[in-house]
């Protein structure tokens, strides 16, 4: 009988352990595949780049990913420091994942409306210039601390330093994905420029954003019911 009830409890803690560790990777691969995206989504950063391509070629845009990339890893550690700082409760977070969801739908509401990612504009990108244009974007600001910072905190939640795994793979995602379409774009300019294939992609874009809204709103309704 005992050996029975001990068998069931150690059962029963493997299965929390094998749930703990599916939401963990659950968490590392939504935030590998929201940098993902988000590095194709037009903003200042492609724009640049793909502006310097048309400029100056291939090798010179790199300097201005690397750039964006430092830029965006501060204000994503900024948000993070300044939040978390405040030792708030992880309902503060649940609660602000339906604010990071209602900003995932609006922007895939504007990734739906894209039709070219060519730009025209000669501009000298110079350090100062590049560094002003990433800070300056607020939806980069809102998508931080409305989207990922609570998802990273949650990550925090379950695995030592968590949150900044998530930061890492976010941006290790925005890299991978703005370098290709970096390359892609100097490469085959002119099919990526063909007006039926650019609005197909970034619709498809839009709908694995929405996907994610729903999901972060289950997420935190599944939170605020557990508590009831």
């Amino acid at each position: 009988m005992k050996g029975s009830v001990h068998d069931k409890v150690e059962s029963i803690i493997v299965e929390d352990k094998i749930l703990q560790y599916s939401q963990v990777i659950e968490t590392m691969i939504v935030a590998f595949l929201l940098g993902l995206i988000g590095g194709v989504v037009p903003g200042p950063a492609l724009a640049a780049t793909f502006t310097e391509i048309l400029q100056s070629g291939f090798l010179k845009c790199l300097r201005i990913i690397l750039l964006a990339m430092l830029t965006e890893t501060a204000v994503a550690l900024f948000s993070m420091s300044v939040l978390t700082s405040l030792h708030l409760p992880y309902a503060f977070f649940a609660g602000l994942s339906f604010v990071g969801a209602g900003v995932l739908i609006w922007i895939a509401s504007m990734i739906w409306k894209i039709r070219e990612i060519d730009s025209g504009e000669k501009v000298n990108f110079t350090i100062g210039r590049i560094i002003s244009m990433i800070l300056a974007n607020g939806v980069l600001w809102t998508f931080w601390i409305t989207v990922c910072i609570p998802k990273a905190v949650a990550l925090g939640n379950r695995i030592f330093l968590g949150q900044y795994l998530f930061l890492m793979l976010v941006e290790i995602g925005w890299l991978i994905s703005t370098i290709g379409a970096a390359v892609l774009f100097s490469t085959f300019r002119k099919a990526l420029s063909n007006p039926r294939v650019v609005p197909l992609a970034f619709k498809l874009f839009a709908l694995t954003f929405v996907y994610f809204a729903l999901e972060m709103t289950w997420g935190s309704m599944e939170y605020f019911m557990r508590l009831k």
